[in-house]
């Protein structure tokens, strides 16, 4: 690569900005403007760019509706219900509240699509409840928190597969769908990763929930638990588009927080509303930026030229897909998961099409790699939040990580190599690919 060229200089720019301190989403902006300077185009094809991509994609509105139920979901006593009902299933068992841990996070999934807001919210919670007494090492439990959160992203409804279907045009309902046994096969390796230390550990045994509470228990929780079943049943019978369904799951999350728990103020709903839209706009800055960079990568001819690189190395789909979760896992340390999907997939996707992998199964492969990337040591972001959330040092939740780490990677090889794992839910919903 000549290091002159306005390619070139374009993503020096970016990488230069960034490391200074600008947001990802402006630096990749600054670096496209200065790439059309460079190579003579029209400077105003960066806003128009960006102005048609951000106008004709009624998609893009799915997110902040989703970000926005799930800061409903999040107030109050919702979150304290769900951990109670969480506790009542899995909480009796030897090493109940690591179990209640993982559990949560599948639960939670129906309210955030980021790993780094479970991380902070319910995960903070139940790094708590997990040191108090010392009942768990503070290391095991910031591991732990970390890993579980994860599995947000991949379960329905996830940000991150709606972004995907923007660079992808494939169905946001199928990849809910697809997400859903893979986020649950993360979510079981986790669990007898668990089961299997119990003993070995001697963690504790929590109090039993009797079986005459669990009906109470259930009832409390089961508005909150309807979530999911709602957005489904509005993205598969027809009445609505995904952007419309996020509404309704919106709309939803304000009526059981505000009128049925009465867990919502007027000052919370504000702040909700600010708190997403602020979520939303760091987003949607990302996506914007990479819109600019993504033309800038078309001009370049990268995505034909990448896939004449790995056609030529005559590479078979089961080298490739090795390779995409080597570089994802790589990439998922270092950058932020917006950026990859947008900026990086775009260069996969052409080859994993000539190779014949489905795109919805691709798309389910590479978010399930970003997110372990959060927690892959050494510069897993999950794992320098962990330290600061739960005050333990970063060698400590490395060395907890690493046995979950495993049994995950063990579980992404089931994902990649086993389509008819992640296809099985779309398929049966009517899904010909």
């Amino acid at each position: 690569m000549n290091l002159a060229s306005p390619f070139s200089l374009a993503l020096l720019t970016i990488l230069g900005l960034s490391l200074f301190g600008l947001p990802v989403g402006h630096a990749m902006i600054g670096g496209s403007i200065l790439y059309l300077f460079l190579a003579g185009l029209d400077m105003g094809t960066a806003a128009e760019q960006i102005l048609n991509g951000m106008s004709q994609s009624f998609l893009l509105l799915a997110i902040p509706l989703f970000i926005l139920a799930a800061e409903f979901m999040n107030a109050g006593s919702i979150m304290d219900r769900l951990v109670r009902f969480c506790n009542a299933l899995v909480g009796r068992f030897r090493g109940g509240l690591a179990l209640v841990n993982v559990a949560q996070s599948i639960v939670f999934a129906s309210m955030s699509g980021s790993a780094l807001a479970d991380a902070a919210g319910a995960g903070k919670l139940m790094q708590s409840m997990m040191t108090r007494d010392g009942k768990y090492t503070r290391g095991f439990a910031a591991a732990l928190t970390a890993v579980s959160a994860t599995i947000g992203p991949i379960l329905p409804p996830s940000i991150p597969l709606v972004i995907y279907s923007l660079v992808s045009d494939a169905s946001v309902g199928y990849l809910f769908l697809a997400g859903v046994i893979p986020g649950l096969l993360i979510g079981a390796a986790q669990m007898a990763l668990i089961i299997a230390m119990a003993k070995r550990r001697n963690f504790p045994l929590e109090a039993k929930v009797p079986l005459r509470e669990m009906p109470r228990i259930t009832k409390q929780a089961f508005p909150a638990l309807l979530m999911p079943v709602i957005l489904f049943s509005c993205l598969y019978s027809g009445i609505t588009t995904p952007t419309e369904a996020a509404a309704v799951a919106a709309a939803y999350a304000l009526l059981i927080a505000g009128v049925l728990y009465r867990s919502v103020t007027a000052r919370g709903v504000y702040a909700s509303l600010l708190s997403s839209a602020r979520t939303s706009v760091s987003i949607g800055m990302l996506i914007a930026g990479a819109m600019a960079l993504n033309y800038v990568i078309t001009v370049e001819n990268i995505p034909k030229t990448v896939s004449a690189i790995l056609t030529a190395t005559d590479l078979s789909r089961v080298g490739f897909l090795l390779l995409v979760n080597v570089i994802l896992l790589v990439l998922g340390c270092l950058l932020e998961g917006t950026t990859i999907i947008l900026v990086i997939l775009p260069v996969l996707l052409p080859t994993a099409m000539a190779l014949g992998i489905d795109p919805v199964h691709f798309g389910v492969l590479a978010v399930t790699n970003i997110m372990f990337g959060l927690v892959t040591p050494p510069y897993g972001l999950l794992l320098f939040m962990m330290t600061k959330v739960a005050n333990v040092p970063l060698r400590e939740i490395i060395r907890e990580v690493m046995p979950f780490l495993g049994v995950m990677i063990l579980a992404l090889l089931v994902i990649t190599y086993v389509p008819s794992a992640v296809l099985f839910l779309p398929r049966l919903f009517g899904y010909t690919g």
